[in-house]
């Protein structure tokens, strides 16, 4: 019964990265007719009573409303989104949801949550950066397919270029592994940041580490601004991965790899951590010739925000 609401809610979900809870657009009336046409014929307050079970949450208003409103193509998008979605996963091909984790720092700062612990641990009073051995910038990989994460923990600058080189890297070392026959992927991405999709640099930068090296061609979708709790990868991931540091002090980047690489879930989900110590530059911009030289097509639908780049020459990728 769990797996067919799980199945049933996969495109419908969104969750706090954070706390853990998870939510959906649709009804326990939806949810309900929709088991019956699979001749599975349960009441709405059962459905209630299984998403409670499952950590699905009611919402009750909250005075967070933004001045802007919902954007006139979001549900749109989201249709496209899971369009695609079943197109990749009916063909086999991989299907990766990717962002950056919130920012932390690294030292004996307090970490909301709590521990069974005897004694508390004594922590800074204050979260002052100068007293911070580092900045970790968590940029996470999560496989929708293998239920499999990958989390690259930058110390510099969260850039296009270092998540591009997270995405290589996984590509490197667990996606062509797991996937060797195909040259196809699709990316579930937010609409800003690093890898926003107006950025060429954000383009360029996974046209030659990805695309032009290993030969992928790698078709992005991008979910509508103010939607990014929507994205598989805050809900199956990190909210995981925040559990299981909950109250613990992330006191060097050796604990928060070891936190990060043994979270893990009843439904199977296992997590690695790798540690990236290169040095990115901020404020790096890409010539125009080299704009041109991408080999980017936007799909008839929402341009803006769907898109594929194909390899510029085939090309047996480095080891």
């Amino acid at each position: 019964m769990i797996r067919a609401i799980e199945k049933l809610l996969e495109d419908d979900t969104a969750g706090d990265p954070m706390g853990g809870l998870k939510w959906t657009r649709k009804t326990t009336e939806k949810v309900s007719r929709e088991l019956a046409s699979a001749a599975i014929h349960v009441s709405p307050n059962t459905v209630a009573r299984l998403l409670s079970d499952m950590g699905y949450a009611l919402r009750v208003n909250h005075k967070k409303r933004a001045a802007r409103p919902s954007h006139p193509d979001r549900n749109r998008q989201f249709d496209y989104i899971a369009a695609k979605r079943r197109s990749f996963q009916r063909r086999g091909l991989p299907i990766i949801s990717i962002d950056t984790k919130k920012k932390e720092l690294i030292g004996r700062f307090k970490n909301p949550g709590a521990v069974w612990a005897q004694t508390p641990t004594p922590v800074n009073d204050h979260d002052f950066r100068s007293d911070a051995v580092g900045l970790a910038i968590p940029f996470g990989i999560y496989d929708l397919v293998d239920n499999r994460g990958h989390v690259f923990v930058g110390t510099s600058h969260e850039t296009s270029a270092f998540a591009a080189d997270a995405l290589a890297r996984w590509w490197s070392r667990d996606g062509r592994l797991r996937y060797p026959k195909t040259d196809k992927i699709l990316i579930l991405a937010d609409g800003g940041g690093a890898n926003g999709p107006r950025r060429h640099v954000w383009k360029y930068a996974l046209q030659t580490k990805l695309c032009d090296r290993y030969g992928l061609t790698v078709t992005l979708c991008h979910y509508p601004p103010g939607t990014s709790k929507w994205n598989p990868i805050e809900h199956r991931l990190f909210s995981e991965i925040s559990k299981n540091w909950a109250g613990k002090p992330l006191d060097s980047f050796d604990t928060m790899l070891k936190y990060i690489g043994t979270t893990e879930t009843k439904t199977g989900l296992k997590v690695k951590a790798t540690l990236i110590k290169r040095d990115y530059e901020t404020g790096t911009e890409i010539a125009k010739e080299d704009v041109v030289s991408l080999n980017v097509r936007r799909h008839d639908t929402l341009p803006a925000w769907n898109y594929t780049i194909t390899p510029r020459r085939s090309r047996s990728a480095k080891m």
